[in-house]
């Protein structure tokens, strides 16, 4: 087994520094000098360890006991391959497979080609709009998967919703990996024009039982008086290891709305930053891990009021058996000016064994006098006396538990606004928690 000494990149994420860049059209010149600082970064940054404080319960050492691969020859699929992932919803769906935009699996229902669509198939005017976002809100400074995940930078789902249009149905993205030892890169850019609205639903999921490497960026920018619907899925294999990172940027009087739900990956990492522009903008994050087995299912929020009059809500519960691990690191900011700011973060947490571990650390910094912030955690087990209850009214106690486990994930479920993924969801939480005596 290869060793590799601790914050030094194993040598296949290393590989990261070298890889050649494909050549750009002239209307997409500009991603050149994006990807050239963003190899510079890989090349000048280490690994992150349990000695970093934001990693500090994170472990993410098998990263260099593997050797990812990227991908070098696509796999085949058909449409029947893919139906039970299929949101009845969605008459749009922009297909990833192993990384790789499949046209062939994909549709765009009634939607222009310039409103979804690809980087690689972009024209002039939508890279106009777009040259201005990509790689600007997150920020790979100091973040060394962003930085790889732009070096690997070729192409991208793309959603520009044009000024006071509001696109008729979800945008379905669906990242499907297929081939275990691979190491692929998807990145999502999401425009929102000033009083657009749309619902896009970012999903991961594995047509494989073994490890593979997925390293998401998304970036999502709201205009004034926009509204955004997100909902993320994670259901990959559950030997793979998910790292992902979402940027949001809020402008006036703007709407944000994100439902994640992390069910898959022996690993799996979520960073989720949302930064107030402009005056009176809102956002409301859910969020929901379950995990099981040896999985580590982590939580990084950020939420930064940086102008009056913000509101903003988090809730966030996990449901931890068997030996597994959740993490949760909620952090809101109130910078000084942005008074009339109105947050409230919870994180609500259920342990199901003796051996289930969460660690919870839910924050709040503020620098204004006229504010109203709240923020509370809470980690404890069934009920016994509700479990109690429920047996006697005739349910087995696997059952009672396995009712009460749903119930307490179900509100989370609920504010996901698509009928057939809450109904997806709420048969995976049956069938997966509560079921231990």
């Amino acid at each position: 087994m290869t060793t590799v000494a601790a914050g030094a990149l194993p040598t296949w994420l290393a590989a990261a520094a070298t890889v050649p860049t494909a050549p750009a059209t002239p209307a997409l010149a500009w991603l050149k000098p994006l990807r050239a600082r963003a190899l510079e970064r890989v090349g000048a940054l280490t690994l992150p360890t349990r000695r970093d404080e934001a990693w500090r319960f994170t472990d993410i050492s098998p990263l260099s006991r593997q050797s990812f691969q990227p991908l070098r020859a696509p796999t085949p699929l058909q449409p029947a391959d893919i139906a039970r992932f299929q949101i009845p919803e969605a008459g749009t769906c922009i297909v990833f497979v192993d990384g790789v935009h499949a046209p062939q699996l994909s549709r765009l229902g009634g939607e222009s080609p310039d409103v979804v669509g690809t980087l690689s198939s972009a024209r002039a005017p939508q890279t106009a709009l777009i040259a201005p976002h990509l790689g600007q809100h997150a920020d790979f400074g100091h973040a060394l998967f962003s930085a790889v995940n732009t070096a690997f930078l070729h192409d991208a789902a793309l959603i520009t919703v044009p000024r006071n249009v509001t696109l008729a149905g979800p945008v379905h993205l669906l990242f499907i990996a297929t081939q275990p030892d691979l190491a692929c890169h998807p990145r999502v850019l999401l425009l929102a024009e000033a009083g657009s609205a749309v619902t896009l639903v970012e999903d991961y999921v594995a047509l494989h039982d073994g490890v593979n490497f997925t390293n998401a960026v998304t970036e999502v920018v709201l205009g004034a008086n926009a509204q955004v619907e997100h909902v993320r899925l994670q259901r990959e294999s559950l030997q793979a290891i998910h790292l992902a990172r979402c940027a949001v940027s809020l402008a006036q009087a703007s709407r944000y709305h994100a439902v994640s739900v992390a069910l898959g990956a022996h690993i799996s990492r979520q960073e989720l930053e949302v930064r107030q522009t402009a005056a009176g903008a809102e956002c409301m994050l859910d969020g929901l891990a379950l995990a099981s087995g040896t999985q580590l299912a982590d939580t990084h929020t950020f939420v930064d009021h940086a102008q009056p009059h913000g509101r903003s809500r988090q809730l966030h519960k996990t449901i931890v058996d068997d030996a597994a691990h959740a993490v949760f690191n909620g952090k809101v900011m109130v910078r000084p000016g942005a008074q009339r700011t109105d947050s409230a973060q919870s994180s609500r947490n259920l342990l199901l064994t003796p051996k289930a571990v969460i660690n919870t650390q839910p924050q709040l910094e503020i620098f204004a006098d006229d504010v109203q912030c709240t923020h509370g955690a809470t980690v404890g087990q069934l009920d016994s006396e509700e479990v109690f209850y429920l047996q006697s009214r005739g349910l087995s106690q696997a059952a009672a538990r396995k009712l009460l486990t749903y119930a307490f994930a179900a509100e989370v479920i609920d504010r996901i606004g698509l009928a057939s993924v809450r109904q997806r969801l709420e048969t995976t939480v049956l069938a997966q928690a509560g079921h231990r005596p």
